[in-house]
Parts: structure tokens; sequence; C-alpha cells
């Protein structure tokens, strides 16, 4: 009989932070291989004014969320704007860079994925913002996408999802998602284990993996996912109804 999968809980809080010499960003590795996420890394970038280092992976995609503050990112020599619930697009080869005017720090959450079919040129987009795009329903709850095939982007969809107090019926998806809480608490429940979880939060649920996110406070809870390959973050591949 195959292992189940298990999952992984981390705070970012937890976590150590890196920063090259010179750079004005400082990251923690939250979920990747040695967590048990096999094609997905989940980054948390904490930027300082100023512009940072060129960053570029030749072999994989990154999709980056702001969660709080605001600057810019230049892709490729273009600049575009960034506020709080922007989602960023960049293709693999493809190099950006940071800048935060200050005096607030620019948090960014990035998720690297690897690449399976190049972006769709027709409906490329480098920035989507979270203000800009329609809530769609699953439920009680409601998301809105960011970046996904409708951004070119043919194999990863990012997405922030509002979440009501209470709890919904455990469920599971086919695809492969990490998660960031970026405000809100509660309680995370992956198989028969049970994790509170909070803004810093950083998740990954493996394909198949039975969870389901509950809103153990007053006000909504906002969640950033990342799952590859591309969906419907309300697809279910089976719930349980008890």
């Amino acid at each position: 009989m195959a292992e189940a999968p298990q999952g992984y809980m981390v705070r970012e809080q937890d976590l150590p932070q890196t920063r090259e010499s010179d750079d004005t960003v400082s990251t923690t590795v939250t979920i990747d291989r040695s967590s048990g996420a096999e094609r997905l890394e989940q980054r948390v970038s904490r930027c300082a004014p100023g512009r940072s280092h060129t960053r570029v992976d030749a072999e994989r995609q990154e999709v980056l969320y702001v969660a709080s503050g605001r600057g810019a990112v230049e892709v490729e020599g273009e600049r575009h704007e960034l506020e709080p619930g922007t989602g960023v697009y960049v293709a693999a080869g493809e190099r950006y860079a940071l800048e935060n005017p200050g005096p607030e720090e620019l948090l960014v959450v990035s998720v690297l994925a690897p690449v399976e079919d190049p972006p769709i040129d027709a409906t490329r987009r480098i920035t989507v913002r979270y203000r800009d795009q329609p809530a769609l329903p699953a439920g009680e709850r409601e998301f809105r996408f960011l970046v996904n095939e409708d951004a070119g982007c043919p194999d990863v969809t990012q997405f922030v999802g509002v979440i009501p107090p209470g709890r919904a019926p455990l469920h599971n998806h086919t695809y492969d998602e990490v998660i960031y809480i970026v405000e809100g608490e509660g309680i995370l429940h992956l198989d028969d284990r049970q994790a509170p979880i909070a803004a810093g939060s950083c998740i990954h649920l493996p394909p198949l993996s039975m969870h389901c996110l509950e809103n153990a406070g007053t006000a909504p809870m906002r969640v950033l996912g990342v799952f590859h390959p591309s969906g419907d973050p309300a697809s279910r591949a089976s719930r349980d109804n008890k």
C-alpha cells in the first residue's frame, strides 16, 4: 500500500534568514524538497529600502505576491509598480529586481515551480492586482485568481482566498499546493493532525492529502495559495461530509 501524503507546516518566524552581502533582501526558504515538496519551493523575502540584487532562475518560473508594503519590480528592464495584493509572474530565465522606496518593509512571498509549457505570449501579464480581479465563490468562502493561464502562465495557479469564521469539511485535491497565511488565525486540519496557524504560517499540501483550514477567529482569514499543475482552487478530488 502506498504511503499516505504527509504534508508540512512551519512558521516563517521560526526559520533562519539569509542575505547576500550588500543586498537589501533577507530571504527565508520555508518549503522545499527538504520538507517533502518535490516540485514547489516557497520563499518569504523581507525587502529593506533600496534596490535588490538582480535575481534569475534559468530552469524554474517564479510567482511572487506582495503581502505588505509598496515598491516596484523590474523584469527584463521593464518597471512595474507593486502594492499589497499584487501578484507577479516571472518566467524561467527572466531577470528581475525589487525596489522598496521605504520607509516600510516590503514583504514578498514567492513560489518557484518547474516549467512544463512556455508562457502564453498572447495573454502574458507581469503583474496582476487583487483589487482588479473578480471574487469567485467557493461555498461560504471566496477566492480571486492572480497569476494563472489568464496571465500567460499555463503551469501554475496563484490565488488569494478569504475564509470566514468557521470550518469546512475535510477535502483534498489532485495538485501539489503551498499556502501562506497572510492574516487571521485558526487551525490546520491535515489528515489526522491539527496545528494552530496564524499570519506567517507556511503549509505544504501534497496531492490527495485530506485537509481543511479552520478560521477560529472573528474576522476573515486571508490566505495565499499556489499550486501545480494549474487548475481551480474550488475543485475537490474527494470530500468528507461528516
